[in-house]
C-alpha cells in the first residue's frame, strides 16, 4: 500500500476539513436520514416501491450527500441545501444510480464477494459525474473501474477502519452515527482526490512516453 493511500492520512484530512462544522455536518446526516426513513414508509406497501424508491430518490439525495461533503473536503461550508444538488440534472444522475445499482445487482446473483468487488470499482462513480459533466453513466463506471484497479483493498481499509467508532455509537442508541456518516464521506472524499491525482499523473506518463 502506498503511504499516501494510508487510511489514517485520509481520516486526518477529513477531520481537518471538518473543523468548525461537525454540528451542521451532524444535522445534514440527520435530515438526510429522516428523509429517506420516511420515503421507504411512504411506498413499503407499494409492491417493489423500496427499490423503485431508493433508485429513484433515497440513492440521489444520497450523492448529493457526497457532493456536499466533496466541497466540504474542498475547504467550502457544509450547507443543508446541498444534499438536493442532484435534482437540477435529475435525469442524468438517477441514470447513474439505476446503472450502478443494476450492475452490482447482477454480480451480487453470482456470488455477494463479487458484488462488493465491483461495488468498490463503481464506488467513485457519483463524484467523477459531478466533476465531468460530459461523461455519461456508462462513461462514468468505466472510468471509475480503470481508476479503483489496484485501489479496491485500500477504500475497503478504510471503510474497515471506522468499525471501532461505528461499534463506539451503538450505545449512544446510534445517535453518533450523525458524527460518523460526514468523517466517513469526507474521508472517502480526500481517498477520491487522492484517486484522481494519481489517475492524472498515471495519464501524463502515458502521454509523455506515447
Amino acid at each position: 500500500m502506498k503511504d499516501s493511500f494510508r487510511p489514517k492520512i485520509f481520516r486526518l484530512k477529513a477531520r481537518t476539513a471538518l473543523r468548525g462544522k461537525w454540528g451542521m455536518s451532524a444535522l445534514i446526516f440527520f435530515v438526510y436520514f429522516v428523509i429517506a426513513i420516511l420515503v421507504q414508509l411512504l411506498v413499503s406497501v407499494i409492491p417493489f416501491g423500496s427499490i423503485a424508491a431508493s433508485i429513484l430518490f433515497s440513492s440521489v439525495i444520497g450523492w448529493g450527500v457526497y457532493f456536499l461533503f466533496l466541497d466540504v473536503s474542498n475547504g467550502d461550508d457544509a450547507k443543508l441545501d446541498g444534499m438536493f444538488e442532484p435534482f437540477k440534472n435529475y435525469g442524468r444522475y438517477v441514470g447513474g444510480t439505476a446503472l450502478t445499482f443494476l450492475y452490482t445487482f447482477l454480480w451480487m446473483l453470482l456470488l455477494i464477494v463479487p458484488g462488493i468487488i465491483k461495488s468498490y470499482s463503481y464506488s467513485q462513480t457519483p463524484l467523477l459525474m459531478r466533476e465531468n459533466p460530459e461523461l455519461g453513466a456508462e462513461q462514468a463506471i468505466q472510468l471509475s473501474m480503470k481508476m479503483m484497479k489496484g485501489h479496491k483493498w485500500e477504500l475497503f481499509l478504510l471503510d474497515l477502519s471506522f468499525i471501532g467508532w461505528a461499534l463506539l455509537c451503538i450505545p449512544t442508541l446510534f445517535i453518533g452515527y450523525y458524527w460518523l456518516g460526514p468523517y466517513i464521506i469526507t474521508a472517502r472524499a480526500e481517498f477520491y482526490k487522492e484517486l484522481k491525482k494519481e489517475w492524472e499523473s498515471r495519464q501524463e506518463l502515458t502521454e509523455a512516453s506515447a
